[in-house]
């Protein structure tokens, strides 16, 4: 077991009615990448979080608590949370 920490983009874009609709993850090599890409992409999207997490990629594991780096826009749960 491989625990190693990932950093990711998740942005949102309208969806059918209110919903959001998630846009594929895009993973970036460190903390600041993700900040710096979710920050370029906050003015396109209605919604967009960056956050580390620990994670067994072998079995997909991801941790349960992230670290948000950014967040902007609407989110659903459980980023959108203060």
């Amino acid at each position: 077991m491989a625990i190693e920490t990932v950093h990711l983009v998740q942005s949102y874009i309208a969806g059918k009615g209110k919903a959001l609709k998630a846009e594929p993850v895009v993973i970036c090599k460190s903390a600041e990448e993700a900040r710096r890409k979710a920050d370029r992409l906050s003015d396109t999207r209605l919604g967009v979080v960056a956050f580390s997490a620990s994670a067994d990629a072998e079995l997909g594991d991801y941790d349960e608590n992230p670290v948000i780096l950014f967040k902007s826009g609407q989110l659903p749960p459980p980023f959108d949370e203060a």
